[in-house]
């Protein structure tokens, strides 16, 4: 369970890093690297959604410094 939350914490610390690309300076890191609309892309925004979701259970966890 611990590789599961670490590799959900890299995935969505990925997509934090994509959006403030995004944000600060117009540049789409994931697309750039595997081309718009491409699988890859469409499959990196899947992980990256999943792993929102996951990481909501660790409101749960705070207490129990289970990281």
């Amino acid at each position: 369970m611990k590789i599961l939350n670490y590799l959900m914490l890299t995935i969505g610390i990925v997509g934090a890093i994509n959006w403030g690309l995004i944000g600060l300076f117009g540049f789409n890191l994931v697309a750039f690297l595997f081309g718009t609309d491409s699988f890859l892309t469409n499959a990196v925004y899947v992980l990256v959604g999943l792993s929102g979701l996951y990481m909501i259970m660790f409101y749960a966890r705070i207490d129990e410094n289970e990281f």
